[in-house]
């Protein structure tokens, strides 16, 4: 009993709190107390998000439920239709889902004819063989691209310039790192690139792209402050560390 009433009684203090804090009329709370579950999902629904919340919500309760869904819409689209894009959204469906190993199976086969060096797939892939920790392929399948020039600032580069580290290759990875401190933007890897100046002593540099994001922490708007909460919070941590 106690496993179905906790996360109600949280979902109404949080709905209870959303509407004190931004002035809701007398009628939410009535249907909070009245009618928990129902009142409050209403209260969610109406009050807190807007469209393109709900979408991903939505997104994000069904793939959370069903894993493969998105998989398997995949597989029937490509089986409808054998093309290049179905091919790739289902390579990226694999991605998402955590399985690199399909996922590569996939974007190689989609490397055919005139897309045998797209510059999309192929970052996928990079991707994918980072996860899987496979540095020389990463470190391989970026010589095929980085003289396109989206490869520059791109997190492609990026993700490059980590396998080159992992390898031992720390000049050339800097070189591929230092692109991505771009301000206001790629809080995450900035930090990464942080500790990669720390681990090779290079201090000073780590504490002034720290110091910069901390920064600009301060000017964000609201939404930007919730998404990257928790990212400051380690920028700050490991700010305090050095």
């Amino acid at each position: 009993m106690l496993s179905y009433y906790t996360p109600v009684l949280i979902l109404q203090i949080y709905c209870l709190y959303h509407a004190y804090k931004n002035g809701k009329d007398y009628f939410w709370y009535l249907m909070i107390f009245i009618l928990p579950v129902i009142g409050a999902i209403m209260y969610l629904f109406t009050q807190v998000f807007n469209k393109n919340d709900l979408e991903k919500i939505s997104e994000e309760i069904v793939t959370a439920i069903v894993p493969s869904k998105k998989v398997k819409d995949a597989e029937k689209q490509l089986a409808f239709a054998d093309t290049f894009q179905n091919r790739v959204a289902l390579a990226d469906a694999h991605f998402e889902n955590g399985d690199y190993e399909n996922a590569n199976i996939q974007y190689e086969a989609a490397l055919k004819g005139n897309f045998q060096n797209d510059f999309y797939v192929i970052k996928q892939m990079m991707g994918a063989m980072s996860q899987s920790q496979n540095y020389a392929e990463v470190i391989r399948l970026a010589e095929k691209i980085k003289d396109n020039y989206e490869f520059e600032k791109s997190h492609a580069q990026f993700i490059y310039g980590l396998a080159l580290d992992k390898l031992g290759r720390i000049e050339e990875a800097e070189k591929n790192l230092k692109p991505i401190d771009q301000r206001y933007s790629n809080y995450e890897e900035r930090l990464v690139l942080a500790k990669f100046y720390a681990r090779n002593d290079k201090r000073s540099e780590a504490k002034e792209i720290l110091d910069e994001i901390i920064t600009e922490s301060e000017h964000m708007t609201k939404p930007n402050r919730r998404l990257y909460r928790q990212v400051i919070t380690n920028v700050r941590k490991y700010r305090e560390e050095l």
